[in-house]
């Protein structure tokens, strides 16, 4: 008998617990990934993020039929109805055990624990894998048993358990060939619109994945220096890999400690790329032990008291980046324009919102899952209730970034401000971070660019007073 592989965001065939342990348990298998476009538009799931996922199936594909793997591809409407569509195709390609790797959001794992009920029914044996992040979220407590709600004393735990999570499998061997034809690939899904996609910058596949991985390990070291700088290609740009499962963050934590000569210490750079990782599984870790993050509420409950704006033309003025601060809106066309989002701009972006114009994080929230190609409900929410001082960990509510002030210190020249702001080209570099003198030029050379939604001192001055209230 035959084994089904159901894939979800694990889409390679390298450093795959669960089809790594399908190849060693069969000699025969059959993979299957379910469509569910209801489901993927109520959760905000992003055009651009929808169609890397499509064109990173097609390539596990061709990868997997390599393998003599055949991929089935399946489409129900939401998460409601992948029991029957998972169990129909064991039954009938004769498949007596189904694996495949864990997921942590709430509703994943409300559908996985359905699935797994409907193949027990039936006889089918199920196995399930920790494989999405590289510590397990129920592997690291506090000294009475409780998920961690501070990054700090989580570090200190994960250090002493990363090595022994950071081992890379092997892809299986060839094995027996099956006479079942694989899907093809839709080219579109109803209800997302692929048109403005960015496969130029965004190129799918592993291979294209263990490149960038690759090129980066070879410039680790100045990470900690060129990471905030958005004008450079200072960080990995793994992001959309490590969201689809293209590349798995063990093979990104392999990579950093045979850089340091086997130790998860090293040169900054490398220690500070360790760090985020650590991040990364820190935000899924705080999403199950606190599962209210995914449901809309803040991790500090008591900021729920906090009165939110909810004025739709500032909001909009700063969807499209016409917020009147260059940092700001270079920051927003970039995402509007590219699908991501620099990650000290996501930061000086999230808290001009919140902070500023004090409107509510979760209208931000949204926007970016809607718009990234790298929207992981985890890092995008734990991010922004980092900036909004509502989550774990957050940034002290009176700390409040000064737009001009962050594009003085890692924009200098205005390279990337006029990049994407283009009409800004003939105002003097200084005149960018500076508030009068950005008025003052974009008169002179009569610049098209708009006034300042607020003023700077007046919305820091509102939100302080906002969350004093508390």
């Amino acid at each position: 008998m035959s084994t089904l592989v159901w894939f979800r965001r694990d889409l390679r065939v390298h450093d795959n617990s669960a089809l790594h342990s399908a190849a060693k348990a069969s000699d025969s298998i059959v993979g299957l990934f379910v469509i569910t476009p209801k489901q993927w538009k109520e959760h905000d799931d992003a055009d651009a993020k929808v169609s890397f996922w499509l064109e990173n199936l097609r390539c596990l594909s061709e990868e997997l039929e390599k393998l003599n793997i055949p991929l089935l591809v399946e489409v129900c409407d939401s998460f409601g109805d992948t029991p029957k569509i998972v169990v129909d195709a064991a039954k009938k390609h004769d498949c007596s055990q189904l694996f495949f790797n864990r997921e942590y959001e709430v509703n994943e794992r409300r559908r996985d624990g359905l699935v797994t009920e409907a193949a027990n029914v039936e006889g089918i044996e199920v196995h399930s894998f920790h494989d999405r992040i590289i510590v397990p979220p129920s592997e690291i407590e506090t000294k009475d048993g409780r998920f961690y709600g501070v990054f700090t004393p989580y570090r200190r735990v994960w250090d002493t358990k990363a090595m022994d999570y950071a081992k890379v499998l092997s892809k299986p061997k060839p094995l027996k060939v099956l006479k079942i034809d694989r899907s093809p690939i839709p080219e579109s899904i109803e209800g997302f619109d692929f048109s403005d996609a960015r496969s130029d910058l965004w190129v799918p596949g592993e291979a294209e994945a263990k490149k960038r991985l690759k090129k980066f390990a070879t410039r680790i070291d100045g990470y900690n220096d060129w990471r905030d700088i958005p004008s450079t290609a200072g960080t990995s740009l793994l992001s959309p890999y490590l969201v689809a499962g293209v590349i798995s963050p063990r093979q990104c934590l392999a990579a950093a400690i045979k850089h340091n000569g086997g130790s998860l210490s090293g040169s900054e750079g490398s220690t500070t790329w360790i760090s985020e990782l650590t991040w990364r599984d820190f935000y899924s870790h705080v999403m199950v032990g606190f599962p209210r993050v995914s449901r809309n509420q803040p991790f500090k409950e008591k900021t729920n008291r906090i009165p939110w704006r909810y004025d739709e033309s500032d909001f909009e003025a700063w969807c499209q980046g016409r917020t009147g601060y260059p940092i700001v809106d270079a920051g927003m066309r970039q995402l509007n324009q590219t699908g991501w989002m620099h990650n000290r701009l996501r930061m000086v972006t999230a808290m001009f919102l919140t902070k500023n114009l004090l409107i509510d994080w979760r209208w931000g929230e949204r926007y970016f899952m809607r718009k990234l190609v790298d929207g992981d409900l985890a890092a995008n929410n734990g991010g922004w209730q980092w900036s909004a001082s509502t989550g774990t960990d957050s940034v002290p509510y009176f700390r409040i970034f000064n737009p001009f002030s962050q594009s003085k210190r890692f924009d200098k020249d205005g390279a990337f401000i006029k990049k994407l702001c283009p009409e800004l080209e003939p105002v003097p570099s200084p005149a960018l971070h500076d508030a009068k003198k950005l008025s003052n030029a974009i008169e002179e050379h009569a610049v098209d660019y708009p006034a300042y939604v607020v003023d700077y001192k007046e919305g820091r001055e509102r939100a302080l007073a906002a969350f004093k209230s508390l």
